[in-house]
């Protein structure tokens, strides 16, 4: 009888899919903001809904700064990009059917003529779709109703989570049996933890790769370097797909001018990808719980297939806390207790000190 009301909760769940991705991103954004209300009362002593007040301010003061400066500029680059991409795929189509039109002599024997026609036809389709769907990219998010609303949800969210997180940390406590909370508790700890160090190590890594993105746009001569570099850095928030996606823009862009700038283009984003990766993750996100690239990959196209976009999106922060649940839960308390029952169990996540107004277990 357990078991079948538990089929039938997940049922439920899974018609409120939605909703309940909107409600993890609104946790996700109001456990970062509890990290800045934290620092505001230890650093400033003031109380907590003073701290919670100013950290409001500071963020709607960063967003009035980034909405009046930075996004009018974004917006304009962005569609002047939009309307040079088929500029861009016409130069390729011309490129290479010249190439096999007149192909060189390192050109394998394979390509021949007579390949041109389907080719031909590839491109031009090719073509007509990069255009529809680039071109209906930037009206579909600034005219969508739907878009407006949820984001106008997430913050109303957000705020009403920020504003008492141990009342809604102890109602979510009560779903566990008594003889687990103090566990359970233990695990969301380390569970927003996890969510603390990843948000703040892929934020320093986008602003990395949109900084040096920018720089090196720039000394290339691409145009739109700006709005270039403003979707690698929103774009690296997505691994593994991210950075690929953020490279179409301004490589299409480049092959309006050159095939040299395109080629400089892309190893420009390799050798920034590069760096990302090997240098800057490692150094940034020590205390991360770390996650297998294979396994990134696999979370991103389960989260995608079942949750669509938004679980797209949301894969990695869904990964780290599946995996924090798993390893804990599962794993120490209770594979490795059946395992060795007269031992303590061994965490296998990162040891990190939890948060200092984790709410008491009731």
């Amino acid at each position: 009888m357990s078991f079948v009301c538990f089929v039938i909760a997940l049922v439920i769940l899974w018609q409120f899919r939605q909703i309940l991705l909107l409600v993890f991103a609104a946790v996700v954004i109001a456990i970062s903001l509890n990290s800045l209300v934290r620092r505001l009362v230890k650093h400033l002593h003031i109380s907590r809904p003073q701290a919670v007040l100013l950290a409001l301010g500071l963020v709607f003061l960063g967003l009035t700064v980034f909405v009046v400066l930075v996004l009018p500029l974004f917006i304009n680059q962005f569609e002047q990009l939009l309307q040079l991409i088929p500029e861009g795929f016409n130069r390729l189509y011309l490129w290479t059917s010249d190439l096999l039109a007149n192909p060189p002599t390192w050109l394998p024997n394979t390509l021949s003529v007579t390949e041109m026609p389907a080719l031909s036809e590839l491109f031009q389709q090719a073509t007509t779709l990069g255009t529809q769907v680039f071109g209906n990219f930037f009206s579909f998010f600034s005219g969508s109703v739907t878009i407006v609303l949820q984001t106008l949800l997430l913050l109303v969210l957000s705020i009403m989570l920020l504003s008492d997180p141990i009342s809604y940390r102890r109602l979510l406590l009560r779903l566990f049996p008594s003889s687990y909370r103090q566990r359970a508790d233990d695990i969301l700890a380390k569970c927003e933890v996890a969510l603390i160090c990843w948000l703040g190590g892929v934020s320093i890594n986008s602003l990395f790769v949109a900084t040096f993105s920018f720089v090196g746009l720039v000394l290339l001569q691409v145009p739109y370097p700006f709005a270039n570099a403003m979707l690698a850095g929103v774009f690296n928030f997505i691994p593994n797909i991210g950075p690929a996606l953020s490279a179409i823009f301004p490589i299409i862009a480049a092959v309006s001018e050159s095939f040299g700038s395109a080629l400089g283009v892309i190893i420009l984003y390799v050798l920034i990808q590069n760096l990302e990766s090997y240098w800057i993750s490692p150094m940034m996100m020590r205390k991360q719980v770390s996650l297998l690239p294979a396994a990134t990959l696999v979370a991103q196209i389960f989260f995608a297939t079942f949750l669509g976009p938004v679980g797209l999106i949301l894969a990695l922060p869904l990964a780290v806390v599946c995996k924090t649940w798993i390893e804990e839960a599962w794993i120490v308390d209770i594979l490795e207790k059946r395992q060795n029952p007269s031992e303590p169990a061994i965490a296998m996540a990162v040891e990190v000190e939890p948060p200092s107004d984790l709410p008491a277990p009731s």
